[in-house]
Parts: C-alpha cells; structure tokens; sequence
C-alpha cells in the first residue's frame, strides 16, 4: 500500500512520521537531559577533578558518534531498522538507570551502554524517517524538518527538567527521568509497529540471514550478545581515557586510505568535489571542537563564574536548542527568499559564515569578564547573547554541510562519505575535550597569559593574570576561562574570514553543486 494514501496520512505526511517524531524527541531528551548533569555530576558529587572530568566527558560524547556507523551497517545487513531501535533504546535506558547506582564500575558501565545504545537508535530512526517516503515525494523534505523539529523540543525540554529533579531531590532522579524519557520513546515505537503505521518498513531485510546459525544461535541473537559484550569494551576506553588518541590516529589512517582509494577510482569531477568533502569535514571538526565547549567547559563556567537568575547551570544546556527552534523555520524562509531573489550565499561562503560568528559567540563569553562584580561573577545575558550568535553560526554550516555530502560525494560511495562527515564530531568531541582542558586552573603558566595571546585577552576580557586581592581563586578561574574563549574565538573568527575569502575557488571545485 502506498504511504501517499490518505487513510495512512496525517497532516498529510504518514502517520509513521509522527511515532517517530515522538520516539526521537524522548530518546534526545533522555540523551540531553544526562549530558546536562554529567560534567557537574562528576565535578560536584563524585568529586573528580576538572581535569578528569573533561576528559572523560569528551570521551563519551566522541565515541557517541562512533558508534552509529557500526550501528548503520549491522541494521541494513541483519537486523532490520525496527530491531535496532528496541535494542538501542533498552541500552541506553539501562545506562541511564544505572547512573543512580554511584559505584565506578555502573558509573563506566552506564556511559557505555549509553553509547552503544546510541549507535544502535541514532542513525537508524533517521534513516526509518526516509523509509516513509519514496524517493521522489516532495514531502520528504518537510518531514524531516518536522522530525528536526522533534530532536530539538527534546533537547530543550531536558536539560530544564532534568536538571531540576537534579538540584531538588538529588542528581540521581535527574538521571531517572532521563531513563523513563527513554522508556517513553520506546513505548511510542512499540505503539505505532502495533498499529502497523510503518506497515512493511524497517523489518529484517532479509530473514534467511537473520536465520543462519554461528556457534548455535541466528545471526539476529549473536548481535545482542555482541552489542552488551561490547559495553566493557566501551568502559575501559572511557575509564583510561588518556589512549583515545589511539583511536583517533586509527581512524584517521583507515578513513585516509580509504579516501585515497575512492579518489583513484573516480572521473575528474568526481574528484574536485570528493577534496570538497573532505575540506567541508574539516571545518565541521574544528567548529564543533570549539562549539561542544557546551556541556563542558561552558557548564562549569556559568556554574562557578556567572551571575546565573532563573536557570541553574545544567539548565543553560537548553539554551542552544531553544534558539535552534525559534530559528530554524525563519531560516529556511530566508534560503528560499534568497533563492528567488538570486543572492542565496554559496556554501562555502556559508561555512565560512558559520565559522565566525560561532567565533565572535565566544569572544562575547569572553568579554563578559569587562562587566564581572567582586565574586568573579559576570551578567547572565552575555551568555544568551553569546549562545544565540553561535546558534545562528551552526544554523548557518551544520545542515548546509550536510545537504551538500549528498551532492557532493560519489554515489557509488555516499554511505561511507556521509560517515566521514559524521566523523566531524568524533574529532570535534575529541579536541573539545583538549581545548577544554585549558581551561582548568593548574600550577602550570597559563598560555594565553602572555605574548600574542596575552595582549588578545586582555584587548577582549579588559583582564591580565596579574590580578591580586580578594577572591582570588576565583578570578583565576575566571580568567582561565575567558582567556580560553578569547583567544580560541578570534583565531575561528579570523579562519571564517578565511574560509569566506578563498571560497571562489572551493565554488570552482565543486563544479556545478551550490
């Protein structure tokens, strides 16, 4: 039967779509709810250090997007989109129930089940999304506006309440709700396959493979065995956190090779627009290196150094997702109308854009030290001013970067280019981690205190390390922080300017794609 019928639509879009529109909002306010509290939990309750805390923090959040491309592959070869996402929507319950239990090996366990779940969910609701359309559906387009849309109520909603339940009875009923967030993603999954709303989408593509038998069990079973043996795996590599850069350089070399590979195999075009795509990752890695500063560093910032009123400091986590709802739509209007009037941006002028203004969005965090009080606190609407120019940044790259990995890569290899691009975040996450680390306070001479570095911050934070007086820890910190966005926030403005000067000539390379 087809989607397009009226008695399967709704709002003239499948009734599937919205099933999964609320699977995905309660699996992202599960997911966003525990980010919000992890760095402070840590810091707060378990005492970690800074130090510590970031590393493990970035440790998670780049193998969270490692672990979709295995979770893509094992679904589209075995078990299907529907089993995917049952089997990684009761992992990452698991792992947020088991956050309540304070003992290290349920506090590493939790995170990795977190993280295998995720692989298994993240990518394979998505792509169910597209599975509701045929390929030539015009309404493909605003379904998965609509399904965004959901990713974003959630990620907003969460870090509110969850972040609440937190501060009022106690960190470990945050992480509750956000496992009965997850449950409840699940059972609007559960309720729409009984409705048979998805009809005959996202079953075991084939059920003879899914049947054959290793070792005395079907293929099907081998990978939820293979999914929890893979959890200890996961926690080791969280707990020693300081090897990742093993994976790290692994991975560089596997997807180098390969590249290197699709570039031989390919026409002249097909080649300009393949070192595009590889161009396009780099910038996406270095904007969310200095973007997911949120969660970490930028939490503990407004925790110990902003004048917060209304909001604690898990709760400014919603802040991005806020703007992003309040944005989006204006934004697609405005692509149209720049269209029709023939001034819409190229997207390399567009990266470049994204690039600078997520810049001057923390070179604001920076200079809300120029208006800090005795305590070393600063005004709470720089940071709404500050998150607002770098959501405006992201709108500005993220899902133009994306759009473009499908037009600009070769079709025979569009599946591994888009994980390429994914891999943006891996790397982001990763070096976030490292930036965020600068920004804790050690015995060691502080590199933005002096020479170049030292005249940026204070030009933009009016601050020098000399300072002296009462509430001096304080201030240190603060001036660790700011001194960080500072100089990291010009050197990205400054590379956006970049990207937007040499854009002509990436425009040339993309032979034809806008």
């Amino acid at each position: 039967m087809s989607v397009s019928t009226v008695s399967d639509t709704r709002f003239g879009h499948p009734k599937g779509l919205f099933y999964l529109f609320f699977a995905e909002l309660w699996e992202r306010f599960s997911f966003y709810g525990m980010k919000a509290l992890l760095i402070l939990y840590m810091t707060k309750q378990l005492l970690f250090s800074d130090d510590m805390s970031i590393g493990i923090f970035a440790a998670y959040m780049s193998l969270v997007y490692v672990t979709p491309v295995l979770g893509g592959i094992i679904a589209d070869h075995y078990i299907g989109y529907r089993k995917a996402i049952f089997l990684g929507g009761i992992l990452m319950a698991l792992g947020h129930f088991f956050l309540t239990i304070e003992l290290p090996v349920f506090f590493y366990g939790s995170l990795a089940l977190i993280i295998v779940g995720n692989g298994f969910f993240k990518p394979n609701i998505s792509t169910f999304v597209g599975a509701l359309y045929k390929e030539e559906d015009k309404r493909r387009d605003a379904g998965f506006t609509i399904f965004y849309m959901g990713i974003n109520i959630g990620g907003a909603v969460a870090p509110l309440l969850c972040a609440w339940f937190a501060e009022v009875y106690g960190w470990h009923y945050g992480f509750m709700l956000a496992g009965l967030g997850m449950l409840l993603g699940l059972f609007y999954f559960y309720r729409g396959t009984n409705k048979n709303v998805f009809q005959d989408k996202g079953k075991v593509p084939n059920q003879k493979v899914y049947d054959e038998k290793f070792l005395g069990f079907n293929k099907g079973q081998l990978v939820w065995f293979g999914a929890f043996l893979a959890v200890p795996v996961f926690a080791l590599i969280i707990r020693f956190n300081q090897y990742e850069h093993y994976i790290v350089w692994i991975a560089t070399i596997a997807i180098t090779i390969m590249m290197i590979y699709i570039y031989r195999s390919v026409g002249t075009i097909a080649r300009k627009r393949l070192l595009v795509t590889a161009y396009f990752t780099i910038l996406m890695s270095l904007f969310w290196a200095i973007f997911e500063q949120a969660g970490s560093s930028l939490t503990l910032f407004a925790d110990r150094n902003i004048n917060l009123v209304g909001l604690n400091a898990a709760q400014t986590n919603s802040i991005n997702s806020g703007f992003i709802i309040l944005l989006a739509i204006p934004f697609s209007w405005l692509w149209t109308i720049l269209i029709k009037k023939n001034k819409n941006p190229n997207s390399a002028i567009k990266a470049g854009l994204g690039l600078f203004l997520l810049g001057v969005g923390f070179i604001v965090f920076a200079m809300s030290a120029n208006s800090v009080d005795s305590v070393a606190k600063t005004p709470m609407w720089y940071l709404f001013v500050g998150y607002f120019i770098l959501t405006v940044g992201e709108l500005c790259i993220s899902p133009i970067g994306l759009s473009k990995m499908t037009e600009l890569s070769p079709k025979k290899y569009l599946a591994f280019i888009m994980g390429v691009f994914f891999s943006a975040s891996f790397y982001g996450h990763f070096f976030a981690g490292k930036i965020a680390k600068l920004t804790t306070v050690s015995d060691e001479e502080n590199m933005f205190a002096s020479g170049i570095f030292g005249q940026i911050t204070e030009a933009v934070t009016g601050l020098t390390s000399s300072f002296s007086g009462p509430n001096q820890i304080a201030f240190e910190q603060l001036y660790q922080y700011v001194s960080v966005y500072a100089v990291f926030g010009v050197l990205t403005a400054v590379i956006g300017i970049i990207v937007m000067i040499i854009s002509p000539f990436i425009k040339k390379l993309m032979s034809g794609v806008h």
